[in-house]
């Protein structure tokens, strides 16, 4: 079974807890999801594999470690996934970034894949899925199912707000994947929204509401 990390970091929770406030502007929510992922991402990516590399120094010649494998792709779910690129970005900025576009059928709630486009050889390089957030945990699951299909088997899902929902969902359908947040919530309403969570990230995000 796959691992449910929740980083408790003071930072992280603290921007989160702005970011909840519906008084928050897209500007503001924007640059808080920046700098979040930018945190999280040095939990995500505290147990990549290091090798010896010799470096001349001002001083002299040494060893010192560096990545043993620097192909790393970021997938955001489109849309709101997004918001999460820039600051793994800005924390790798080797990285690749490969799309995903899903959306929810607001009927039936079940997620539906529209867009992919991945770098060339994405199946051969350590995978981070960010979303804000894992409500029922449909998009997410699909979105992973279908890197899996196209052979990528490193595969590790980061979001901001969780639902045990969410959370079950991805664990029975990817145990393999370990999961990275900042929170888990209450659970779901009607309308399988977060409660409390923080009201639809895309929409907040580029403030189409």
């Amino acid at each position: 079974m796959s691992e449910v990390h929740v980083l408790t970091h003071p930072l992280i929770q603290d921007k989160l807890t702005r970011m909840r406030r519906v008084q928050t502007s897209s500007k503001d929510f924007r640059q808080l999801l920046k700098e979040i992922s930018l945190l999280m991402g040095y939990e995500v990516t505290r147990d990549f594999e290091t090798t010896s590399t010799t470096v001349t120094t001002p001083i002299c010649e040494g060893t010192f470690p560096k990545l043993e494998k620097d192909f790393i792709t970021i997938v955001p779910i489109l849309r709101a996934g997004v918001g999460m690129v820039d600051g793994l970005l800005e924390l790798m900025p080797f990285a690749s970034v490969g799309h995903i576009g899903m959306y929810r059928d607001e009927e039936t709630h079940l997620p539906m894949e529209y867009y992919c486009k991945m770098p060339e050889g994405v199946e051969d390089s350590t995978i981070i899925v960010v979303d804000p957030m894992l409500a029922t945990g449909g998009s997410a699951v699909d979105a992973v199912g279908s890197l899996k299909a196209r052979g990528c088997t490193n595969i590790r899902f980061m979001n901001l707000v969780a639902a045990p929902e969410g959370i079950k969902a991805m664990q029975d359908a990817h145990p393999d994947v370990d999961i990275y947040v900042a929170a888990i919530d209450e659970g779901l309403n009607e309308q399988a929204y977060i409660v409390p969570g923080l009201g639809d990230a895309g929409d907040r995000i580029f403030r189409t509401k």
